[in-house]
């Protein structure tokens, strides 16, 4: 059953293609978000005495952390797939065909990104996620949508290079203290202790930078701004909660690697540093900014930063990592879409042409405020419960320097985001901007409300089975409960 998940939207993103209508083809997508999250919970839910799901020899492997990942790619996917129809019809002047095809096409390589348990087949996977996706982002067809993309492109090759010169470097690091040479996680983690210090140091940095630059963590952020600004909703979506969390994963497989050895101290240093970094750049550029759909970019960078600042932290911060990559997540689902509407109402990203979103898109101006107090932290949302996790750790560790720098980046991000919120759904529309033929629907509406939805559940309590879930994917990292 392993395979049916990737085979699955393939095999889908093929229908897409030959369909010939585009008013119909859209309608595909819901149906086979439907299909992957059955066979996702088919796998997921398999009993532990049948054993476990892996295929090709071990090079696919499900386990917990795989399990938590692609549950809740399958979950995201499904919740975009049910505004997408609504969206397209809006967008009847663009042909959706590749638009569609992309969107199930990339649905297959981020499952098998999660399913890969082979360092060079998991690099094959995320490059062809990024490839995959790029043509989404193009969907308008604008000069700047041009440039976004190629730039995604661009930056991304170069953090792909290095990752593959990084896993290189962890191979040799094995070859230089006379084991077999390997990629499989499994054995990688076994021969941990006796790898190479040297060169495992420099395996880690490599690919650190290199997944990194896929999550978009600063220094390596610079194609996150125009991406996510001129991407459709649905897509940045994607890419903030989907590609990003695939890459996070990537990180968090060599990061096993480092604390199976003697080289955990090290790798955590690096990752408090740059989540820290990520952190500081995102409230600096946060601060007065005027596109607010750029501004939901720098948001991002600040959360792939808190990934990785929990992680490097350790101890009960590395299961409130995790389940603030499903809370971010979710929460980014709100802000992008309630921002797609937004944009779609007025015809500007700008906050000097967006004011008053309340009065002219109610629904959406609402959705894109509590969006914003969701991910600023505000209970009793999700985000607040593992961003109070993950610097409740920090303190009870003794980390007070990063548990303070934590508290004040956030009190900048809170202040600077929502002085261009707040300008967006406040006060009265602007009498230069003429109103668009956009209103509020259920079609457009709706599958922001049910984000919504999730985001205060696991603000209020988190299911049994997935609390079950992360904290075996957490012991994978090291935490003992």
């Amino acid at each position: 059953m392993i395979y049916l998940p990737i085979l699955f939207p393939l095999a889908m993103a093929a229908v897409t293609f030959a369909s010939t209508s585009n008013r119909w083809r859209p309608w595909l997508l819901p149906l086979g978000a439907i299909g992957h999250l059955g066979l996702v919970l088919a796998i997921v839910c398999q009993p532990a005495d049948r054993g476990p799901v892996s295929g090709l020899g071990g090079w696919l492997l499900l386990d917990p952390l795989g399990k938590v990942i692609l549950g809740f790619l399958s979950v995201l996917f499904f919740l975009c797939s049910l505004y997408a129809p609504g969206y397209l019809a809006l967008r009847a002047d663009r042909p959706n065909r590749v638009f569609c095809t992309n969107l199930f096409g990339s649905l297959a390589t981020m499952t098998l990104v999660t399913l890969s348990h082979h360092l060079g087949l998991m690099w094959v996977a995320m490059e062809a996620t990024t490839l995959v996706s790029a043509p989404s982002i193009y969907f308008n067809h604008s000069a700047r949508s041009l440039e976004a993309t190629w730039k995604y492109l661009l930056v991304g090759s170069v953090g792909i290079s290095l990752a593959l010169l990084g896993s290189l470097f962890l191979a040799y690091s094995a070859l230089k203290s006379g084991l077999d040479t390997t990629l499989l996680f499994d054995q990688l983690i076994k021969d941990a202790p006796h790898l190479s210090p040297p060169w495992l140091h420099a395996a880690f940095a490599l690919l650190f930078v290199g997944y990194g630059t896929k999550m978009g963590l600063a220094p390596m952020h610079t194609w996150k701004p125009d991406a996510y600004g001129e991407a459709p909703g649905i897509v940045g979506t994607l890419l903030a909660a989907g590609v990003t969390s695939c890459a996070f994963l990537a990180v968090l497989r060599v990061y096993q690697i480092c604390r199976a050895g003697t080289e955990a101290e090290f790798a955590r240093e690096i990752m408090i540093s740059m989540g820290l970094l990520s952190m500081a750049v995102a409230a600096v550029f946060m601060v007065r900014q005027r596109d607010f759909k750029r501004m939901l970019a720098y948001s991002s960078i600040e959360h792939m930063g808190i990934l990785v600042l929990g992680v490097g932290i350790g101890g009960m911060a590395v299961y409130g990592a995790l389940l603030h990559l499903i809370n971010n997540g979710l929460t980014k689902g709100v802000l992008f879409l309630s921002a797609g509407n937004i944009h779609r109402a007025y015809g500007s990203k700008l906050t000097d042409d967006v004011r008053g979103a309340l009065q002219r898109v109610p629904l959406s101006g609402a959705l894109f405020l509590v969006g914003y107090l969701a991910i600023a932290g505000s209970p009793p949302f999700g985000p607040f419960v593992s961003e109070f996790t993950i610097v409740s750790a920090a303190i009870d560790s003794g980390q007070f320097l990063a548990g303070g720098l934590f508290l004040l980046f956030l009190g900048v991000v809170f202040i600077g985001m929502g002085a261009t919120v707040l300008a967006v759904v406040l006060g009265n529309p602007s009498k230069k901007i003429k109103p668009t033929a956009f209103h509020d629907n259920v079609s457009t509406g709706g599958p922001i409300l049910l984000f919504v939805a999730l985001v205060l559940v696991l603000g209020l309590f988190i299911p049994a089975p997935l609390e079950s879930l992360l904290g075996e994917a957490a012991a994978q990292l090291g935490l003992s409960r």
